[in-house]
């Protein structure tokens, strides 16, 4: 799995210009199973995406379609994970 934190280097106007088509972009990814949870921070200085993928290379050709990748509206650090402890509950959201 991945935990990935989306940090803003343009200002919130220019987020808030791009902000549908991002979230559509997500919404994309949560209908294709890319996506497990997604969410800005707070304070609102970016945001996080929790994936499921296990593989870095097809979760960043991903990420390179984010219309704030595109823009150059943030960066992304991606960390990988082995989920080796959960909630029953998360259980289908583990690829093993």
């Amino acid at each position: 799995m991945f935990l990935i934190t989306v940090t803003y280097i343009q200002s919130i106007d220019v987020v808030e210009q791009h902000l549908v088509a991002h979230r559509n972009f997500l919404e994309e990814g949560y209908q294709k199973d890319y996506f497990v949870v997604s969410g800005p921070q707070n304070p609102r200085t970016g945001g996080v995406i929790i994936s499921q993928l296990n593989n870095r290379n097809e979760l960043m050709k991903i990420i390179e379609q984010d219309p704030f990748y595109k823009n150059k509206i943030a960066e992304y650090n991606v960390i990988e994970f082995d989920p080796v402890k959960y909630h029953k509950d998360f259980t289908p959201f583990i690829i093993k």
